[in-house]
């Protein structure tokens, strides 16, 4: 809890600065643009791609079923686009990070390692019909 709280209070400042530094070398109007666009395309491809990924989450958990290589990749296209949204410019590249097939890859083993974690604690359990 208390690693959760320092980091609550670090991404911010983190990110603060790095907008100021930004501002000051290349400028506010166009650092401020680069926030804008980002937002919105994290929007459109949120509402695009990343919804359905979700419901293709759901339904493959309600079924019993592993979620697949496919679903995965929906599901971080959706959390990248999320990040976009946020206001800063290193959310900005973690979300573009995550939106980008090569670049996503790169997450996928930490999201598997998670998923057995969570399934060996049985916090996740999947059946088979």
């Amino acid at each position: 809890m208390r690693k959760f709280l320092l980091f609550l209070i670090a991404v911010p400042i983190v990110e603060l600065t790095v907008v100021l530094l930004s501002g000051k070398l290349i400028g506010m109007i166009p650092t401020m643009f680069l926030i804008v666009v980002t937002g919105l395309l994290g929007i459109y491809i949120a509402k695009s791609k990343g919804l359905n990924a979700f419901q293709q989450l759901k339904a493959a958990i309600e079924n019993g079923q592993a979620p697949g290589d496919a679903i995965i990749d929906g599901v971080l296209t959706f959390i990248g686009s999320i990040i976009l949204v946020l206001p800063g410019l290193i959310s900005d590249i973690i979300g573009i990070l995550l939106i980008i097939p090569i670049t996503r890859k790169l997450f996928k083993p930490a999201i598997y390692y998670w998923l057995r974690k969570k399934m060996k604690k049985g916090q996740i359990i999947l059946m088979q019909k």
